[in-house]
């Protein structure tokens, strides 16, 4: 049963964004692109910071005995730590060799891109965009699993992170290829294309991760690690741009309510008895 809700919370953030990018306007996809962009910053920084890095040192602190007693390595705080800070700067050098977009930036976003910048951003026929958001779904489905295999709320509330973040992401992509050229019919399937890889991480870390159980607390901590480069150098950064106040007020209601939906998930999953 676990491996199913990994299949489905895996496919389950691309097929949502490609569904949102196949009826919506580019216009009014790049507006939806904005805000999601907020609650986006909101829901991985609750999830991270509230739910994944504490179960990490919760099940650690668990499985301390059963790791002694087979001779691994017990997890400490100073390790998970040293996790967190190493997970923040492989993902850092992953953008760095674009291996790691995680693209919202599109001409007409507000932020005063050139005319040709997102030809520029989608390189020869999308490739780019294909392989940087194939990485970053594929780490998003071993991510997925990592949480299911250590429990079933946190494995929902951080699908549910993931899939909202792919939203804007894929949305971002889409309006990047339209107007780099490609096709609707083209673009969502690069869309579809790169979200199948999340569903092959997931199952493959369904099968590497499970025999592993001790090395779990350091999955969950480089899950966190990835969730907050993601909001803190990429989406709080697109929120710093000088604003109206309505449109600061805006932003500010957006994230509170990415936090208020991590909460209200969690809080209704364990009523449910996941």
């Amino acid at each position: 049963m676990t491996l199913a809700y990994i299949i489905i919370a895996t496919a389950a953030g691309g097929a949502l964004s490609v569904l949102i990018a196949a009826t919506l306007t580019v216009g009014l996809l790049g507006r939806v692109v904005r805000n999601l962009v907020s609650l986006s910053a909101g829901v991985l920084l609750a999830t991270s910071l509230l739910h994944v890095l504490p179960e990490a040192f919760e099940h650690a602190v668990a499985g301390a005995a059963e790791a002694s007693a087979a001779g691994h390595h017990r997890p400490t705080p100073a390790t998970l730590f040293a996790t967190l800070l190493a997970g923040l700067l492989f993902f850092w050098l992953l953008e760095k060799a674009e291996l790691y977009r995680h693209m919202h930036h599109h001409e007409g976003d507000g932020h005063d891109h050139h005319h040709h910048f997102d030809a520029q951003q989608a390189g020869r026929g999308g490739l780019a965009v294909l392989v940087g958001d194939g990485v970053h779904n594929f780490c998003d489905g071993v991510i997925i699993a990592a949480a299911f295999l250590a429990n079933p709320t946190l494995g929902f509330v951080t699908a549910l992170a993931v899939a909202m973040h792919e939203i804007p992401q894929e949305a971002g992509d889409y309006i990047v290829l339209l107007n780099a050229g490609l096709s609707r019919t083209r673009a969502l399937a690069y869309n579809l294309l790169s979200g199948a890889a999340a569903v092959i991480g997931g199952v493959l870390g369904y099968y590497l991760v499970g025999p592993f159980e001790y090395l779990l607390p350091y999955l969950l901590v480089a899950a966190s690690s990835s969730f907050i480069y993601v909001a803190v150098a990429d989406l709080l950064p697109q929120l710093q741009k000088r604003l109206s106040w309505r449109e600061t007020a805006a932003q500010v209601a957006w994230l509170l309510a990415g936090l208020g939906l991590i909460l209200l998930a969690r809080e209704l999953l364990h009523r449910s008895g996941h």
